[in-house]
């Protein structure tokens, strides 16, 4: 993948995680799960659920809606 390649999953998830900014996670069994993103890699995201640490399987989400407006930066420095 070419160096300068936005990945904007990883950007998005890292700026909930790193803004403590709290998401509704909606699985594609329509469950949902309203947390925060403590971290998350290639295939799985783990979830603060109300004090409780929760980890689900990325392949297992079809949305997620935060809490507000996450401010991403699209230029290729900013996701470092």
């Amino acid at each position: 993948m070419n160096k300068n390649t936005i990945n904007l999953q990883d950007t998005f998830l890292n700026q909930l995680r790193k803004e403590s900014i709290a998401a509704t996670i909606f699985l594609v069994n329509g469950y949902q799960i309203k947390g925060s993103i403590r971290s998350f890699d290639n295939f799985t995201i783990l979830l603060d659920v109300e004090g409780k640490q929760q980890m689900v399987y990325k392949h297992a989400i079809s949305t997620i809606i935060p809490f507000r407006t996450v401010n991403i930066s699209l230029t290729p420095s900013a996701v470092e």
